[in-house]
């Protein structure tokens, strides 16, 4: 296979990953005709990370948290999207190596963004359930309902309690934010659907290893979401590492045991940097270590932007944080960046802007800490809604949000409760060979 993208007399910004990073370098870095960008990503469409709980939860469709790349990049001529996996930067030939042939670039920019970290615990990753990607999301909601499906047939009370119960690792906004609406789900909607169960046994557990929750935001922050979870339902236990799952109990270095079908991990994430890089640049968490400029140490024309980067900025020794804010930051500061070097001025170093941070907890509950105030309850609430609905991609998807949220807030209920168990091409082809042999 070749990639076939038409050689230029412009030079070729080659992008890897369409995630909030790569995605803002791209949208303005298009601007300009003189260049010829590629953007190369797995996937088809970019994905809203932060909502991806509530995909999971039956509150949202996938499709609204997501937007087709090409629907993007519709009337940029030179803009030329691949969908395939790179496998490799070939820092010799100036190219990067990928499923569809080999792509030559005069610049490279690396937004691949991170993936879940199960800190080497084997047993954690085979059975447990990540929340990093849309249909990992999806994979979540399907593992939940078919498992109260399962507890209506099952022998006995212990079983029963195991399907229905669920154990969320990580602190963090995921697992603040996942917790609670497991709980409103437990009180509000679950027990409409199976009137035969008894929700008493279903249990929700939240396991973070350090002293409190939302460790990044403030102390009030902190406090505040764990008394809304606590008045929930939901059982919190700090300082507790998970060490363990065999699929029936979760196990942690301090000897909690506890009783759950149901492991879901948001407890930490590593970058996906790319090979063929300097082993030494690849520092704490898989982060490539860039200059202020977010120039990979060491090479003149690759670039590396938000979770894969690894700057060192005032505070921020170890990197930025691995957020949304950053890598939008740093992708539209590169783009600048690039047309004052093709204008023949001076790069400008990278400043990060802290502009906050807020998680939700449930119907008007959320925390939010701005630079210049910290507030809680129903208005952090409407500010959490405010911001997620317009930081989505496109017009359509915001409506449909928003339209969701109003009809979950009005009525106490979801509609999106759908087992959804995708089929393969072989296994259609497969089926329909049977059904052929079966008529003959």
């Amino acid at each position: 296979m070749l990639p076939n993208i038409p050689y230029t007399q412009y030079k070729r910004v080659v992008i890897v990953g369409a995630g909030f990073g790569g995605l803002a370098l791209a949208r303005e870095i298009a601007k300009r005709e003189d260049l010829q960008v590629v953007l190369i990503d797995r996937n088809n469409y970019h994905q809203f990370q932060p909502l991806f709980y509530q995909v999971a939860m039956a509150g949202l469709e996938p499709s609204s948290i997501s937007f087709p790349l090409r629907k993007i990049f519709q009337s940029k001529k030179n803009v030329h999207i691949r969908i395939t996996e790179v496998r490799s930067v070939n820092t010799d030939r100036k190219s990067v190596s990928t499923d569809l042939g080999e792509i030559t670039y005069d610049y490279l920019v690396i937004a691949t963004g991170a993936v879940t970290n199960y800190f080497g615990m084997k047993e954690i990753e085979e059975r447990a359930i990540p929340m990093k990607t849309v249909s990992e999301a999806l994979a979540l909601r399907n593992r939940i309902l078919q498992n109260f499906e399962d507890a209506l047939a099952v022998d006995t009370d212990e079983q029963r309690a195991g399907l229905m119960s669920v154990v969320v690792v990580g602190g963090g906004p995921t697992g603040v934010e996942l917790s609670g609406t497991l709980a409103e789900m437990k009180h509000f909607i679950l027990p409409k659907d199976y009137p035969e169960m008894d929700f008493k046994a279903m249990e929700i557990h939240l396991l973070e290893g350090s002293k409190e929750l939302l460790g990044a935001m403030s102390d009030e922050s902190s406090q505040r979401s764990r008394e809304y979870l606590e008045k929930m339902g939901v059982h919190i236990h700090t300082e507790q590492v998970v060490t363990g799952f065999d699929g029936q109990f979760v196990t942690t270095k301090q000897g909690m045991r506890i009783r759950a079908d149901n492991l879901v991990w948001a407890a930490g994430i590593k970058a996906n940097p790319l090979n063929g890089l300097n082993p030494e640049l690849i520092v704490r968490g898989g982060r490539i270590k860039v200059d202020q400029y977010n120039r990979v140490q060491g090479y003149e024309n690759i670039f590396a932007l938000g979770d894969v980067a690894a700057m060192q900025e005032g505070e921020w020794e170890n990197g930025h944080p691995q957020l949304a804010q950053p890598a939008i930051q740093q992708g539209k500061a590169l783009a600048k960046n690039v047309w004052r070097v093709m204008d023949g001025k001076k790069a400008v170093p990278f400043k990060y802007k802290d502009l906050g941070s807020m998680a939700t907890v449930g119907r008007n509950r959320a925390v939010v800490d701005l630079p210049f105030i910290k507030f809680q309850g129903f208005m952090a609430w409407l500010t959490w809604m405010f911001v997620h609905l317009i930081s989505i991609v496109g017009v359509k998807n915001r409506v449909l949000i928003l339209i969701n949220w109003v009809w979950n807030y009005a009525t106490y209920d979801q509609s999106l409760r759908l087992i959804l168990r995708p089929k393969t091409i072989e296994k259609i082809a497969n089926k329909d060979e049977k059904n052929e042999e079966v008529h003959s």
